[in-house]
C-alpha cells in the first residue's frame, strides 16, 4: 500500500512539474528568441512512480520583423506554440487529477484495513 501512496504522490509532483513547464512557456510566448522548454515523465524502478525532468527545445522561434531606429531589424521570435500549450495543460490537469484519486483510494483502503484491526 506505501508503495501506491508512494506512486500517486510521485505522479502529483510530476503533474505539477509538466503545469509548471506549460506556465514558464505560456509567461514568455511573446518573448523575443524565448526557446520553451518540455517536461519529460520517467518511471522509476523498483519501487515505483515517476519522475520528471524539464528540457529546453532549441528549435529557432519564427522571424519577426520590427521597425527600430536603425530601419526594419529581424529578430528570433518565441518557439512556443499557444495551442499546444493549451493541450499540455489539459493534460498535466488530467495527470494531476487521476493522481489525486488514486492518492484518496489508498487512503481510503488503509482506513479501511485499519478500522478492521482494530
Amino acid at each position: 500500500m506505501v508503495s501506491g501512496i508512494y506512486s500517486s504522490l510521485s505522479g502529483l509532483a510530476s503533474a505539477q512539474t509538466k503545469i509548471n513547464a506549460v506556465a514558464h512557456n505560456t509567461a514568455n510566448a511573446n518573448t523575443d528568441g524565448f526557446k520553451k522548454h518540455r517536461a519529460l515523465n520517467q518511471e522509476v524502478q523498483p519501487q515505483g512512480g515517476v519522475t520528471t525532468s524539464v528540457e529546453q527545445v532549441n528549435t529557432p522561434g519564427p522571424a519577426v520583423f520590427r521597425e527600430t531606429e536603425n530601419g526594419l531589424t529581424q529578430f528570433e521570435g518565441s518557439n512556443v506554440d499557444l495551442g499546444e500549450e493549451a493541450v499540455n495543460l489539459l493534460i498535466g490537469k488530467r495527470f494531476y487529477e487521476a493522481n489525486l484519486r488514486a492518492l484518496k483510494i489508498q487512503n481510503d483502503t488503509v482506513g479501511s484495513v485499519l478500522d478492521i484491526l482494530e
